[in-house]
């Protein structure tokens, strides 16, 4: 049953639930233009149907009416503030986790042709180590693409540390003249 259709039983030992079911179309009305959103007021209608269904009676209530209009503005009156909350949080975690400059965001990415440019260099470096020859290759590998050090790539390959450290000398020279041209 929706908020429109409570159980006869439950709307009549109720006074805030039937003056509710009776001024239901007032109460959006009022939420209605105070939100400016129709969708809004209706949320807020909904919330306050649940709170009064899902309260016991805890003595006579004089002005029912007034009771449910105050209830009304309350849950409207979190809600704002909740909202609120809300954006000063994602606004601290904006200021927190972006770069900004003069209040405005400052993308922290590559443009995109520098991206594009990076990626056209990293090509070119995997083709000119596939020059390599096999153990060079090997321990550039290893060592400055796997990130293993000196040692582990010696271990590795079965060579000595002096051999590796010639294999990457040798390697980044030879690199460095293939990428120049």
């Amino acid at each position: 049953m929706g908020p429109s259709e409570p159980s006869e039983g439950r709307a009549a030992e109720s006074p805030l639930l039937r003056a509710f079911l009776e001024r239901r179309e007032s109460l959006l009305l009022f939420l209605a233009a105070r939100t400016r959103s129709m969708a809004q007021a209706e949320d807020l209608v909904q919330d306050l149907y649940l709170k009064l269904d899902g309260a016991e009676a805890r003595g006579e209530v004089r002005a029912p009416v007034a009771l449910l209009y105050r209830m009304a503005a309350n849950l409207l009156t979190d809600q704002i503030r909740s909202t609120q909350r809300a954006a000063r949080r994602d606004g601290q975690w904006r200021m927190d986790s972006h770069a900004t400059v003069g209040g405005e965001d400052v993308v922290q990415e590559p443009a995109a042709d520098e991206s594009l440019i990076a990626r056209e260099r990293i090509r070119l470096l995997a083709e000119a180590v596939e020059t390599l020859p096999p153990q060079m290759q090997r321990a550039f590998r290893l060592h400055k693409l796997e990130g293993r050090s000196q040692a582990e790539t010696a271990d590795a390959m079965g060579i000595s540390r002096k051999m590796v450290e010639q294999h990457i000398q040798a390697a980044i020279r030879n690199l460095s003249q293939r990428l120049r041209s």
